[in-house]
């Protein structure tokens, strides 16, 4: 996993704040402070790309309906782990 790298207390941090936020509206407001509207909207795009590839989309339309470039789709498409086991 790429994200080992980065282990330590500033994620264990980031990651138990979130597992606190009860709601959509806290998270909408968490990630409001906390990030960008671009990376929140990265962020989506690439679970929407996830679930999508998951459910057996070709990388064309993928790129069509979700505005993700074809490297963005691979990079998903390579990590998907554990996302695979969350998303419906």
């Amino acid at each position: 996993m790429q994200i080992e790298k980065l282990r330590g207390a500033a994620l264990d941090e980031l990651f138990d704040a979130i597992l606190t936020l009860e709601n959509r509206e806290e998270c909408y407001q968490f990630f409001d402070d906390l990030c960008t509207v671009n990376e929140i909207q990265s962020l989506s795009q690439r679970l929407q790309v996830a679930k999508m590839i998951k459910q057996g989309y070709t990388y064309a339309t993928i790129e069509q309906e979700s505005g993700a470039s074809t490297a963005t789709i691979s990079r998903v498409k390579r990590s998907l782990q554990w996302v695979m086991m969350l998303i419906q």
